[in-house]
């Protein structure tokens, strides 16, 4: 069909052109991708076995869809991209309130049109992008907002009574007609505003003050929110829950390796820095080590949840501090270290919603804290577990790191230092080099596991860490009482 040609209600009616709601719209689009094997929900990763196919159900059932889930679950995302299973293009009635359909208006507006001009009314397409409406549950949203109201400009400008529907100006539901319409953070919203939502959902039709109004709508409602017993902000009243058809849990990655992907996915890093800056697989997995120990620290609050921005974020800043240094010593390449993510706390303490505990150790400590973990968490996938090998000394793999930190020795690594000061450094330590290359470690990178490991030993309490303003530095404190007595 060359809907170029197509410019009035007759040629409309003469060509193969044929109705349908919105919902059988999707539902036929979606079981041809489904035919096809083609995803529906492109760039969303996680959801393969568990979200998608609860949506992509609920849309086969043409239901109206619940979101539940924390913060940063891709809610939003997933209703921006439900567009894709529209048709490319619909026609409209030229100059009509709402979306109305040439073959089967409902507007006062749609209907004088056509009683005026018959087959000659003029009909334009419009693009599946033009039929999505997004609205911000806030609690200043009216029901003027939503549904609309009566329009004394209008009125007095037609020169018609209040009575009169043609001065009724219409609130966004209306005007998603034929369209997707989201609302983001429903518990947000009022319950009175919420009451006036059941008509639309259950009969599709809307009130508006005292007219008597019968529109049959035709809109697919997306919404979004917390869980309702997670937000301390609201809720969503019960029949209003009963009319929406479908309710799906979001969820957190279940898995590093997903979360990784995401991350990468999402990250907003020019291409000319990815080539000149190496993050290992060992510092993206101790990213995300970061953002799963916040999910299950004692001192974030779990109701709130910890967004996947937190990782986006953290990574974009990890990158820039890497280049900062780069820039600093003038070199062309760089690889991130694990030194290098006290400059990503920012990214974490602007993340997270402490609890009381959190607020009374304060968000800075909190960051160190929840790095502490992690590294200790993903020490333990790389060498044994130093607190078991302590007291058996002829098998302790770390009895020379130890030995030459309970001499007196100690290192600091500069945070802006330059490569080689930097393997300088670690080269220092007796017994580093010798541990990773036992292990078998990335041969490649064996200064950011020498770095690695020694991070990792002061979790277990092996040497200890002292983070100054420019560097870090590493030592026994128990030598150094020793040694002055």
């Amino acid at each position: 069909m060359d809907i170029q040609k197509i410019k009035t209600l007759g040629d409309l009616k003469k060509s193969d052109y044929v109705s349908r709601s919105i919902k059988e719209e999707v539902r036929s689009n979606l079981i041809s991708r489904l035919e096809k094997k083609e995803t529906s929900y492109e760039g969303i990763i996680g959801f393969d076995d568990t979200v998608i196919p609860d949506i992509e159900r609920a849309l086969l059932s043409k239901h109206n869809i619940l979101l539940l889930g924390l913060r940063g679950q891709a809610k939003t995302r997933i209703a921006r991209l439900t567009t894709k299973l529209l048709d490319e293009y619909i026609p409209v009635i030229t100059g009509s309130d709402l979306n109305d359909d040439p073959l089967n208006p409902i507007s006062s507006s749609a209907l004088d049109l056509i009683k005026e001009h018959g087959d000659k009314t003029p009909i334009s397409w419009i693009h599946r992008d033009e039929r999505y409406i997004e609205k911000l549950a806030t609690p200043d949203v009216s029901i003027a907002d939503l549904i609309g109201d009566v329009d004394p400009i209008k009125a007095a400008t037609l020169k018609l009574p209040y009575s009169d529907p043609r001065v009724i100006h219409y609130g966004l539901i209306p005007r998603s007609h034929r369209s997707i319409f989201v609302l983001n953070e429903l518990p947000d919203l009022q319950a009175r505003i919420q009451v006036s939502l059941f008509n639309i959902l259950q009969e599709g039709d809307i009130q508006i003050r005292g007219f008597k109004l019968r529109l049959p709508l035709d809109i697919l409602f997306v919404f979004t929110a917390n869980p309702e017993d997670y937000t301390n902000r609201g809720s969503i009243i019960t029949p209003l829950k009963d009319r929406i058809e479908s309710q799906i849990l979001t969820h957190y990655p279940i898995t590093t390796e997903i979360a990784k992907k995401i991350t990468q996915q999402e990250i907003n890093v020019p291409q000319k820095l990815k080539d000149k800056i190496t993050v290992p697989e060992l510092i993206q997995d101790l990213l995300e080590y970061i953002v799963f120990e916040a999910r299950e620290s004692e001192f974030v609050d779990e109701k709130s949840g910890v967004s996947a921005r937190l990782s986006i974020s953290a990574l974009e800043n990890l990158y820039s501090n890497v280049h900062r240094r780069m820039i600093a010593n003038k070199e062309e390449t760089a690889t991130a270290r694990i030194s290098d993510f006290w400059g990503i706390i920012p990214s974490i303490t602007g993340k997270v919603e402490l609890v009381y505990e959190g607020e009374q150790e304060g968000p800075y400590n909190v960051a160190l804290h929840l790095m502490s973990g992690a590294i200790k968490k993903m020490f333990l996938d790389y060498f044994d577990n130093p607190d078991k090998t302590i007291k058996l000394e002829e098998k302790d793999p770390y009895i020379t790191i130890r030995s030459w930190f309970s001499a007196g020795n100690e290192i600091d690594l500069l945070n802006d230092a330059s490569h080689k000061e930097y393997q300088d450094k670690l080269n220092a330590v007796p017994g580093l080099l010798k541990l990773i290359q036992k292990k078998d470690l990335d041969t490649e990178q064996p200064d950011l596991f020498m770095e690695f490991m020694l991070h990792g030993l002061t979790e277990f309490e092996v040497i200890s860490k002292e983070i100054l303003k420019r560097s870090m530095n590493f030592k026994d404190p128990l030598a150094r009482i020793f040694f002055e007595n």
